[in-house]
């Protein structure tokens, strides 16, 4: 059990996740609602969440061998400045009247690319703060509250904040990044890996970038559990943000479909937060009794139902009853699947495999973004959605690899053989005080 001083760290890093994920939910919402002002062409507002999400199709290899290197907390201090100071350039904009979607785009990039080193290294840290025993409760609570804080507080308040004006919505976020460096900064010790069987800090043993990255590469692509898992998360990330790249101009404006406001459109991405924060505290549960592989098929099935969905009803509160359940589908995907690449992987390979993994799984993104935009534009949106749906029913293919008894197989693995799970990484006694 983590001693009292490592449950302290965790309600810390705890309270920072949530301040950070509201702001992202605020800038994630509000940035594609500011673009409506400059634009309505859909491949442009699909530029928003392209930039966005670039950054981890090419930084996350980097960024994983660096939180691997690096202290893991400073990394994720540095990240939140960064973020926080982007977003003046948007403050600035009613004042100086210099507001563009090439100046959008840039902040989203910056924004983007602070995230994925903030990302990965506060996926890798976790292990560290509280052991590998209670990882499964820690996700738990810890994707609770980014759920409530990005999708249920941030996007109905980005999209109130929009209305009141450009440097309320981004001066907002700023300032939440702000605080959530303050409460990062409670967690007190070093957070830096240690080689397995090592006693020095990673950075003490000469390698390569390049070496280590390469390193994490084959880690992943090594064991089928976890590759076939980022893979799956790669084909669905694809199909969500081609949807999301283009959904605003589906729901927001009186000729939408949907007819909603700015607010209204805010309000509805919470309904996905419901489910998410539902499905988040009964995750462990839900696994346990229906078995990861049965969760894991029904967490596919919700999210192809939501992409299907927005296409067969204007009635939002359909949407949103379906979108609540994709939420918690969602929530259960990630608390079993991010359990498992932490039990899976030593710690100091953590960071690099995190960041391959998610260089298969979100570096999709901006692919499914632009390719939203363009069959938007060239068929309609109507077909954003079908193409999204049937991406999602194709992974079902994959379950065969994670059935219980290769999810086992893969734990007994690590249990029966402790150097390959590695070590947490050496933390200071203050982290204990």
């Amino acid at each position: 059990m983590p001693t009292p001083g490592h449950r302290s760290a965790f309600w810390w890093l705890w309270t920072s996740s949530g301040l950070s994920n509201a702001a992202d939910g605020v800038l994630k919402t509000a940035l594609p609602l500011v673009a409506l002002r400059y634009t309505d062409s859909p491949v442009a507002i699909a530029g928003i969440p392209l930039a966005l999400s670039l950054p981890w199709l090419v930084a996350s290899l980097p960024a994983g061998a660096l939180a691997d290197r690096w202290d893991r907390r400073r990394t994720m201090l540095v990240a939140n400045l960064v973020r926080a100071g982007a977003l003046v350039a948007l403050v600035a904009v009613p004042v100086t009247g210099t507001g563009s979607l090439v100046l959008l785009y840039g902040v989203a990039v910056v924004v983007g690319t602070a995230e994925v080193f903030h990302d990965t290294s506060a996926q890798s840290i976790l292990p560290q703060v509280v052991g590998r025993a209670e990882l499964d409760r820690a996700n738990g609570r810890l994707y609770a509250v980014e759920v409530t804080a990005n999708q249920f507080v941030g996007p109905p308040l980005g999209g109130f904040l929009v209305a009141a004006g450009v440097a309320v919505a981004t001066g907002a976020p700023a300032l939440l990044w702000v605080a959530a460096v303050l409460a990062l900064l409670a967690v007190r010790g070093t957070f830096r890996p240690t080689r397995s069987g090592a006693t020095a800090p990673a950075t003490a043993v000469r390698t390569t970038l390049r070496g280590e990255v390469g390193e994490g590469l084959r880690f992943l692509w090594g064991r089928p559990v976890l590759r076939t898992l980022a893979l799956m998360v790669g084909v669905s990330n694809l199909a969500e943000s081609a949807m999301m790249a283009v959904f605003v101009l589906w729901a927001v404006g009186p000729d939408s479909p949907l007819g909603l406001s700015e607010p209204g459109y805010g309000a509805l991405m919470t309904s996905v937060a419901v489910g998410a924060v539902l499905g988040s505290l009964a995750a462990t549960r839900i696994a346990g009794r229906l078995g990861r592989t049965v969760s894991l098929a029904l967490c596919i099935l919700v999210a192809a139902a939501s992409h299907a969905v927005p296409a067969l009803t204007s009635s939002v509160v359909v949407v949103a009853v379906v979108w609540a359940l994709a939420g918690a589908g969602i929530a259960v995907w990630n608390v079993v699947t991010v359990t498992l690449r932490q039990r899976l992987t030593p710690d100091h390979l953590l960071g690099r495999l995190n960041s391959a993994y998610r260089l298969l799984a979100w570096g999709t993104m901006p692919v499914g973004a632009l390719l939203g935009g363009l069959v938007a534009e060239r068929v309609g949106l109507v077909w954003v959605f079908v193409v999204a749906t049937a991406l999602d029913l194709v992974l079902l293919a994959c379950l065969p690899v994670l059935r219980e008894r290769h999810l086992r197989a893969a734990e007994d693995e690590v249990a029966d053989d402790p150097a390959r799970a590695g070590t947490s990484a050496e933390v200071s006694a203050s982290a204990a005080g």
